[in-house]
């Protein structure tokens, strides 16, 4: 690549030269003011050996400079609005929903108050302040069945009662992090009592569905709580963007919550990561390249108006935007004049048929009707609780009932 001004055929040796001694200079003295500005170091070298060079050492930096611009660029593959409701995942990820629910203050059962409607158990209107989803009285998901996958359930604000066919149980939510492999099928509720009678009760979480190998989708099921003081933190020294590490590895740092065992996300080599991001307007951050060549990665603009993704700009959809990023390069996301929130999801594909109906996923349709076949036959342990909806009483901080040994985090008061 030739510098702008340069000879090929040497004509205008020294007035190129001198050209070009003066454009490194200017490099190093631009490279000098944003080494002091962002802290950066390694501009100000660089810089530094690119002057000192051959003459031809500005021509190679402006290509480099052309390069890296081009390679930003192309880290997003693709930009998508999302509906409502479940939203596109990549594998090995099958399904998400970011749950936002502006719940009232409940009645003296945590129940909605009867002045505000029963719910029909089909209850997902988008364009409503909250929803029932499949309750009538209490918002959630009833006891339903699961098989061939793992449910990862990421909280930000509210509470979630979970019960389930083996006995388990639980109560979370203000940062908690609960995992479920379902395995060889497992029944299971979450439901959200409003706790709060003096003031609302809103809730933020995501539902994400990872699948299985199928060397695991009929393994023994598994339920970790993860409690919010033990999930990895991140924030750089402005304290103007923080990373919520759930799973896996971000820049380096690395999730103190492990996986169940028969997790795809268990071998570290799968490099499966759900990261949360929240910058303060006008922060930025460098996503590092994912470990995993293979390694697929999608970014949910899930808060906020305007940001820019690897250089381009990106503006949130109602609700969310999907960015597609090619997870070998780096991806620079600044929020816009606003704060921003994001989530990621990242990990290896799982090369294996998907066959999925309803609440099970398989990898052939014989194996999806053994399940239901199954499921009718044993309902996957019976049900162990004298209702479909189990809500525990509101005087219960934050506990998990796994295997009948109850814990609790430090701090289980419901704030």
């Amino acid at each position: 690549c030739l510098a702008d001004g340069q000879s090929p055929n040497g004509a205008a040796r020294g007035k190129t030269a001198r050209r070009r001694w003066m454009r490194a200079g200017r490099a190093l003295a631009a490279a000098a003011a944003a080494a002091i500005l962002g802290g950066s170091g390694g501009a100000l070298r660089g810089a530094a050996t690119a002057a000192a060079a051959t003459t031809g050492a500005a021509g190679g930096a402006q290509c480099a400079t052309r390069n890296m611009a081009t390679q930003a660029a192309n880290v997003v593959k693709g930009v998508r609005t999302m509906s409502h409701g479940p939203m596109e995942t990549a594998s090995p990820f099958l399904f998400l929903v970011y749950h936002k629910d502006h719940y009232p203050a409940g009645d003296d059962k945590m129940q909605v108050p009867a002045n505000l409607g029963v719910g029909n158990g089909m209850h997902f209107d988008p364009n409503a302040p909250w929803r029932f989803y499949h309750g009538d009285k209490v918002p959630g998901f009833p006891k339903h069945p699961h098989r061939g996958f793992e449910t990862i359930t990421a909280t930000i604000e509210g509470i979630i009662d979970h019960s389930d066919s083996k006995g388990n149980a639980g109560r979370y939510g203000q940062g908690d992090l609960q995992w479920m492999h379902a395995g060889e099928g497992i029944v299971h509720g979450e439901n959200f009592p409003l706790i709060h009678s003096d003031r609302p009760n809103p809730t933020r979480f995501f539902q994400i569905w990872l699948n299985s190998h199928s060397s695991q989708k009929m393994t023994p099921p598994d339920f970790i709580m993860h409690w919010a003081h033990e999930v990895k933190i991140w924030q750089n020294e402005a304290d103007s963007v923080k990373a919520t590490i759930w799973v896996g590895e971000l820049n380096g740092v690395a999730t103190d919550c492990p996986a169940p065992s028969d997790s795809w996300a268990f071998d570290k080599a799968n490099d499966v990561g759900v990261f949360h991001l929240t910058f303060k307007a006008g922060s930025e951050l460098t996503v590092q390249p994912a470990k995993n060549p293979k390694a697929q990665r999608y970014l949910y603009f899930i808060e906020g108006s305007k940001a820019e993704v690897g250089g381009r700009s990106v503006s949130r959809a109602n609700p969310v935007t999907l960015v597609e990023l090619d997870a070998t390069k780096p991806a620079l996301i600044k929020a816009g004049d606003g704060p921003c929130e994001f989530l990621i999801l990242q990990g290896a594909p799982i090369d294996e048929p998907v066959v999925q109906h309803g609440p099970f996923v398989m990898n052939t349709q014989q194996e999806i009707r053994q399940a239901f076949f199954d499921y009718q036959r044993t309902e996957f342990g019976g049900w162990p609780w004298s209702e479909d909806a189990v809500i525990f009483p509101r005087t219960r901080g934050r506990f998990a009932l796994l295997n009948g040994v109850e814990s609790a985090p430090p701090e289980p008061k419901i704030v």
